[in-house]
Parts: structure tokens; C-alpha cells; sequence
């Protein structure tokens, strides 16, 4: 993927004003963003979720300090689903790559909705 016509002056920009690198500038535009998603200020068909090509489920459930039963429950993932993609049997797919991707970087407020998507 290359840069955009207009993305040197938009990094010369960030940089002046935040005084970041082009990753941390990069990181907080995308917080900005998802902040901006959530309280309705932007359309979120706009923008490009990135979802992972690889993800190491068991590290996640690990650091979380779950079981893979307790893991797989909260998470209504079939256990034997689970234990297959730790065990390098099954690789998972796209929406699971992305559910995993947002239960490492948000488990409580996956766990949240998905409690109420249940409810």
C-alpha cells in the first residue's frame, strides 16, 4: 500500500503540531477516529478495519489468565474450535481473526457486548 497524494503534507502536519513520529501521529489519528466513530461524528464505512492474517489465540487467552473453557465460554467460541487453533490443527477465519483481534485489545467491552447481544 503506498502513501496517498497529500499524505507528506498531512505527516509534516501531524508531526508540527503533535510532535510525534509518523506512528505515533498515525496512532493517535486512528484513536481520533474510532472516537469520532463512536459518538456518531463520522461514517464509519469510511474507514478500513485491518484484520490480522495471523493471530496467536493462545497468548491472548494466556495473557487474560483464562482456561481455554473459560475463554471459550465468554467468548462463545466452541471449545473444540478453540483447542483446534492452539494446536496449529485449524487456522481461524477472517471474522473470528477479527473477534480475537478485538478481544486482545478490548476483552471487557467484547465480553459486554456480546452479553447483551445474548440478553
Amino acid at each position: 500500500m503506498g502513501r496517498r497524494i497529500g499524505d507528506e503534507e498531512k505527516e509534516m502536519k501531524r508531526k508540527k503540531t503533535t510532535g510525534k513520529t509518523s506512528l505515533g501521529a498515525r496512532i493517535i489519528e486512528g484513536m481520533e477516529e474510532a472516537v469520532a466513530i463512536m459518538r456518531g461524528e463520522a461514517d464509519a464505512r469510511k474507514f478500513r478495519i485491518h484484520i490480522p492474517a495471523e493471530i496467536d489465540t493462545r497468548e491472548i487467552r494466556k495473557k487474560l489468565d483464562l482456561t481455554q473453557k473459560e475463554f471459550a465460554v465468554r467468548y462463545r467460541i466452541p471449545v473444540a474450535t478453540l483447542r483446534d487453533w492452539e494446536q496449529g490443527r485449524r487456522v481461524p477465519d477472517a471474522p473470528a481473526r477479527a473477534l480475537i483481534a478485538a478481544i486482545r485489545e478490548a476483552p471487557d467491552a467484547v465480553r459486554r457486548a456480546l452479553a447483551r447481544a445474548a440478553a
